[in-house]
């Protein structure tokens, strides 16, 4: 629970500054994937999320998993500690947009 805060807290901060890159892969990922949910205003928050916790390279990664979800489950069953590390910080990720894109 103090993870989930202190990530609320620390986004507060950051995404104002983060505005600027509305509009990113992985908003237009999400709103592409032809999902039900989708909306711009959650995709969005989704996008604003990636800005502040992702890296270029890991937010493209990202985007890709809204077109092939599979991709997400190949890559948390790899054994390279590359994608291990990844996957934790995706998770991390993940948790973040749930309890701030609501």
């Amino acid at each position: 629970m103090k993870r989930v805060l202190l990530s609320i807290a620390l986004l507060s901060v950051i995404l104002p500054s983060q505005a600027a890159f509305a509009g990113g892969s992985i908003e237009r990922a999400c709103l592409n994937a032809n999902r039900a949910a989708a909306s711009r205003t959650l995709c969005g928050c989704i996008q604003k999320v990636a800005n502040s916790m992702l890296t270029n390279t890991e937010r493209a990664k990202v985007a890709k998993f809204f077109k092939d979800p599979h991709r997400s489950q190949a890559l948390r069953q790899s054994d390279r500690s590359s994608d291990e590390r990844f996957w934790k910080k995706y998770k991390q990720f993940g948790q973040t947009v749930t309890s701030y894109c609501r």
